[in-house]
């Protein structure tokens, strides 16, 4: 089969459609062909050698796809030739085939094309897990939302608004009405606006949850704008690690709680768990309308290096998708 091949760790250019095996799916796997896949983060940081993938998972890069069965294991009974699916997947979603556990598979929603269904795993699955299950979240919450016009960042603003909370962003100007149509309460410009300021200004007493994928130049303004019994949920660490000069004072006062969690190193259990309850809890409402992937741009994956770049430059607003089998 074909697939992009990272021919060294470095910038972009280094990525070239290739020929691969085509991967066989175990007992209780299913191979998918791939219609459709979406870029990430994560992406970027394994093409530069920076994130590898997890044992036992493809060294292909793309973390979610939207396609058909093409083929299914012995122990495979639910889904059938010609299915159409997507899911979140460890490795493997920038090429033709790709394997995945029945059990991670996702009915397509009727309405939404492959490409809209791309969309939707990584980004919505991470904000799901972020808010609901590390972050507790209720109706009337005050939520800050860091990156806010960033594929997690439009995912979480839905949810959170889906539940009857109230959804804050930091995002550059440029990207603010983005926000404001998914339903972000209130945004803050984060390149001239101090957010700990402004969220003093708008909030009572400070957010209920703060999702931060910045890390340390933020940690003390995130500590600055929680509420009593706050919770931080750090899902990256884009702008560094180290934090200097940290105040357990500060985090006592607040009764804080610090949440750092990744999602690709979890077991399949958790994943499995995860994705059903998704499925059940939230998948229905893009069906209705009221939840929808955000589509930046959409590329054919022989120009994955501009899609590369255009995320690299932060110019996206949304999800970047691209096309493999039109």
């Amino acid at each position: 089969m074909r697939a992009v091949v990272v021919t060294e760790d470095g910038d972009p250019e280094h990525m070239t459609i290739g020929e691969v095996p085509t991967p066989e799916p175990g007992p209780e796997e299913v191979l998918v062909k791939v219609h459709a896949t979406a870029l990430n983060r994560a992406d970027t940081f394994q093409r530069r050698g920076h994130y590898p993938p997890p044992d036992g998972a493809s060294e292909i890069l793309g973390l979610e796809m939207a396609g058909t069965v093409a083929e299914t294991g012995d122990r495979v009974v639910d889904w059938h030739e010609n299915d159409r699916v997507f899911a979140l997947l460890d490795g493997g979603g920038y090429a033709e085939y790709t394997v995945v556990h029945k059990d991670r598979l996702m009915a397509m929603p009727p309405g939404l094309s492959m490409q809209e269904a791309a969309a939707i795993p990584e980004v919505f699955l991470t904000a799901y897990q972020a808010l609901h299950w590390l972050g507790g979240l209720q109706p009337d919450h005050n939520v800050l939302i860091h990156a806010g016009a960033s594929g997690v960042g439009t995912a979480a603003i839905q949810l959170a608004r889906r539940a009857d909370a109230h959804p804050y962003v930091t995002a550059s100007a440029p990207k603010h009405d983005v926000c404001r149509d998914l339903g972000a309460e209130a945004t803050i410009d984060y390149k001239s606006e101090d957010f700990a300021d402004r969220i003093a200004e708008i909030t009572e007493d400070g957010v209920d949850i703060i999702l931060d994928f910045i890390g340390a130049p933020y940690f003390h303004q995130n500590v600055s704008s929680l509420a009593l019994d706050g919770r931080i949920v750090q899902l990256a660490t884009l702008g560094g690690s180290t934090v200097e000069q940290v105040s357990l004072r500060d985090l006592m006062a607040k009764r804080a709680q610090l949440l750092a969690t990744t999602l690709r190193s979890r077991s399949l259990a958790y994943k499995v768990q995860l994705t059903q309850e998704f499925a059940s809890d939230v998948l229905p409402h893009f069906i209705d309308g009221d939840l929808q992937p955000v589509i930046d741009s959409v590329y054919d994956w022989t120009a994955v290096a501009d899609a590369h770049r255009r995320m690299e430059n932060n110019e996206n607003a949304g999800k970047i998708v691209m096309t493999v089998v039109s």
